[in-house]
């Protein structure tokens, strides 16, 4: 069985999550348990444990580096950038790691993190164990046996030869699901109320009665476990199936920390190749993208309610993990990540035939996703792009799509709402030029209105959109043609307005434009980022 090393699990993690501060005895080192520290309790003798620094700051980590080298651990693990070279010295002194992660780093997760990248060096695949461990349980027991999750899908089966099976694990195998059936439901409702195995009778002519057993970790159901019994199980299989059971839990548990990791890894990644920081082909292998060059598409998901809200973070959460069992559906190993309340997922767009698609699945998950968080909830789609080298410009073109939504339109692809995202754009791009903004015509039209109760501005910007069309602008204002142009004469006269002027009444239109779109695209509580800076995120 091959020993992680510190090398292997700063590999594993990406080297974005852990970073290695301190290898005085070189990144070859072998890693064990980790382990969490208390003040209160001496440290154990843990050789080769990774212990992670609780309540400790770097700065006075000095003593903790060397009582964990006396007691023989590898490496010890401080959260946040140690200030100057004493930690570094301290831990070279002591001869052990120092490693860091994040000053935002929750410990509970670099826990969960580091023990399942620990575990990935030393163990074989989970999917492997559990066939194993089936073939170990139907030997044991007398009858072929299946390993199920709490949703009858079936994770692992038996191939033990000379054991007798039925229609239903023949159904069962070749679609890796348990046929349904009200019979089937009302015996899953059984056995999951039941502390022990039950003996379950067949459920028609075709097949065979079954003995099986729920599998739990902490009161909470992770599977089951059915053994085909055609009368010759073994005397005491129902306490080796209990025991089987055991042991499927750690298993399981293993799994789920594994799945947890790979995600949490894949967001990381995702989030690196939004931010334009990751290396495009390495994480288009690592995301199963193939070379990286085929079309990709952003779609950003938030809540459309307040972002103040109590559980706003709560909300996020459970849209993350809406959007990915969405897409993991659609397209099977996929990558999701939520950065500062929006969810990004990356679309592949390989056969799929223009944006329709995309859109569609994007509507289904604003859909579900509003019925099961109770909150309206917005998606917009950024252009399709050659790859993920050009993936930042989809995410940024995503995040202005969704400034540009509304309750009556709350999915949208960039290619529809083009003309309102380029006035966005040109909103970030204008910045606080005086010249378009506190200098401009426009500001002195608006100022001239607040000093002396006038609508002038109402009424140009009327003009303007009606194609400088006289009637038009007096029908939309609702007054008289007459009453529009004294306003205009007015606004010539004491505003300083040039409306013969073609340039000027271009630039006019340009502020008035910006003016209104930076207003009401700063509402949504969305804003356009610059795609290099670092982000709160969760994965």
């Amino acid at each position: 069985m091959h020993s992680p090393t510190l090398s292997d699990l700063l590999d594993v993690l990406g080297g974005s999550s852990v970073r290695a501060l301190a290898a005085p005895r070189g990144l070859a080192v072998s890693v064990g348990e980790v382990l969490l520290y208390d003040g209160d309790a001496a440290l154990p003798e843990a050789p080769g444990a990774v212990l992670l620094a609780v309540g400790v700051r770097a700065a006075v980590a000095g003593p903790l580096l060397a009582a964990a080298a006396e007691a023989g651990m590898a490496a010890v693990v401080v959260r946040g950038a140690p200030e100057g070279h004493g930690p570094v010295a301290a831990a070279e002194r002591a001869g052990i790691a120092l490693l860091a992660v994040d000053e935002d780093a929750a410990w509970h997760r670099v826990h969960l993190l580091l023990s399942s990248a620990a575990g990935a060096g030393a163990a074989p695949t989970a999917s492997g164990d559990l066939f194993a461990l089936a073939d170990a349980i139907a030997a044991a027991v007398g009858g072929a046996t299946a390993i199920e999750d709490p949703r009858q899908r079936i994770l692992a089966y038996s191939t033990v030869p000379g054991q007798t099976v039925d229609e239903d694990r023949r159904q069962g195998i070749l679609g890796l699901q348990v046929p349904d059936s009200p019979q089937n439901a009302e015996q899953y409702r059984t056995l999951f109320a039941a502390e022990t195995p039950l003996r379950l009778p067949a459920l028609d002519g075709d097949n065979l009665p079954r003995l099986a057993v729920a599998v739990r970790a902490g009161g909470e159901t992770l599977g089951s476990l059915w053994v085909v019994d055609e009368g010759t199980l073994c005397a005491d299989a129902e306490q080796a199936l209990a025991q089987g059971a055991s042991t499927a839990a750690l298993l399981l548990l293993r799994a789920r920390a594994a799945q947890e990791l790979s995600r949490h890894l894949g967001g990381d990644l995702l989030r690196r190749v939004l931010d334009g920081t990751a290396d495009a082909a390495g994480a288009a292998h690592r995301l199963g993208l193939g070379a990286g060059s085929d079309p990709v598409r952003v779609a950003a998901f938030a809540p459309a309610g307040p972002s103040a809200a109590p559980d706003v973070e709560r909300t996020a959460l459970r849209l993350l993990d809406l959007v990915r069992l969405q897409c993991e559906a659609r397209y099977g190993r996929h990558a999701c990540v939520l950065v500062d309340g929006v969810v990004y997922a990356l679309l592949p767009a390989a056969g799929e035939r223009g944006a329709a698609r995309h859109q569609r699945l994007a509507e289904d998950i604003v859909e579900r996703a509003g019925h099961a968080l109770r909150v309206p909830v917005r998606a917009g789609l950024g252009s399709l792009v050659p790859g993920l080298v050009r993936a930042t410009d989809s995410r940024d073109d995503a995040d202005l799509v969704l400034r540009c939504l509304t309750a009556e339109r709350p999915v949208a692809v960039v290619d529809d709402v083009r003309a309102r995202v380029t006035l966005l754009r040109l909103v970030e791009l204008v910045g606080e030029r005086r010249e378009l903004t506190s200098d401009g015509t426009w500001a002195r039209v608006l100022a001239h209105d607040a000093a002396h109760g006038t609508e002038y501005a109402r009424t140009v910007l009327a003009w303007l959109e009606a194609g400088c069309d006289m009637a038009g602008a007096a029908k939309a204002l609702a007054v008289h043609p007459n009453t529009c142009r004294y306003r205009l004469r007015q606004a010539r006269d004491q505003a300083g307005l040039d409306l013969d002027d073609p340039d000027e009444r271009l630039v006019l239109w340009l502020q008035a434009r910006l003016a209104a779109a930076g207003a009401s695209g700063t509402t949504s509580g969305q804003r356009s980022q610059s795609p290099n800076r670092r982000s709160q995120s969760a994965s």
